[in-house]
């Protein structure tokens, strides 16, 4: 599950406007995907995607075909599909999946743009001890002593290669921890959680999920969908265990015959605005649109909480930064006295 490909946030959202323009357009849908897997680029891709292309061929239905790709589409997308194409409503269901996905898009490029200069400094310092091994060599060899000026008996050549590897390894290591989350690995859900109890980091992130959760129910009930399987996509929506764990308790509340707001409010875990929304729209047989309503206003609300959390994670990598500068400065400083007092 880790380590199989996933189509991107970015290529999903305009896969599925492609699908619902083309499809609402009257395209036949062996062409549609048949020019999709021209499209696609790598070939974890284009192999998953012309599984998919030829299983239309076949005569399988388009959910069906999708399926085919094995995990390559995430679970909300393939049940919409599913369950859009089980109303007569695809093109309409896909249309909306784009919304969702182009949202998140954008959520993605606000987090991204906030912390594009702390990672410039990062790198630049990162490469500067890089340069200060390799020179600590050079000078080592034109003075026949051995050099080192940071303490950590790395120097010239073969230095350097073990520091690039460490600072790769690291890399690889944050990557896959990202990765994790993303994929909703089991043993992230405490850190999830720990996550959302950080003070100053947790609210933003809550929102988020807020955010995921009445859009996710919004597609869900809009459709049609069997309130059970409604809840338990949306709830899978918001990648975050905090939330998701309680989507049985939810789904008994509920089969028990209990107002979907009470099952919500049992919980524990929901802010009062949204009960109240999923309340009164509940009682106005209008939760699908109530929850579009709701899910706009928290995607505002996100993007300033994904400026905030973008915020805080550039101060940290400053902070660290600093620390490192700061730190090579007394050690500098250290090896210059030493050497003084080894003349005197």
């Amino acid at each position: 599950m880790l380590f199989t490909p996933r189509i991107r946030t970015k290529a999903l959202a305009g896969f599925s406007r492609r699908l619902a323009t083309s499809l609402e357009a009257g395209v036949d849908a062996r062409r549609v995907f048949a020019q999709e897997v021209g499209r696609a680029t790598g070939l974890g891709a284009r192999g998953r995607l012309q599984a998919v292309s030829d299983a239309v061929q076949r005569g399988e239905s388009v959910s069906d075909a999708l399926g085919a790709a094995e995990d390559y589409f995430p679970p909300l997308f393939l049940e919409m599909t599913r369950v859009g194409e089980e109303a007569g409503q695809l093109s309409e269901t896909l249309a909306l999946l784009a919304e969702h996905y182009e949202g998140r898009v954008r959520l993605g490029r606000v987090f991204l743009a906030s912390l594009v200069w702390p990672l410039i400094e990062l790198t630049l310092a990162l490469a500067v001890v890089g340069l200060l091994i390799w020179v600590q060599g050079v000078i080592g060899q034109s003075q026949g002593t051995k050099v080192d000026i940071l303490g950590f008996g790395l120097r010239g050549n073969s230095g350097l290669v073990v520091y690039l590897i460490v600072v790769g390894a690291i890399g690889v290591l944050v990557a896959l921890f990202v990765r994790a989350l993303a994929r909703g690995a089991l043993w992230t859900r405490p850190i999830q959680r720990l996550a959302l109890a950080l003070p100053g980091f947790g609210k933003p992130l809550k929102i988020i999920c807020l955010a995921r959760l009445a859009w996710s129910m919004h597609l869900t009930f809009k459709t049609g969908m069997d309130v059970r399987r409604a809840l338990r996509l949306s709830f899978q929506s918001t990648n975050n265990a905090y939330f998701s764990d309680h989507v049985r308790a939810v789904e008994g509340a509920v089969a028990a015959g209990d107002s979907l707001a009470d099952a919500f409010e049992q919980t524990g875990v929901f802010p009062a605005e949204f009960l109240n929304t999923l309340r009164v729209a509940e009682e106005s047989g209008r939760v699908a649109e109530s929850m579009a309503h709701l899910s706009r206003q928290y995607l505002h609300q996100a993007e300033v909480a994904m400026t905030v959390i973008a915020t805080m994670g550039g101060f940290a990598i400053w902070g660290l930064v600093a620390i490192f500068i700061i730190l090579m400065i007394f050690r500098v400083a250290s090896f210059y006295f030493s050497t003084l007092q080894s003349f005197t």
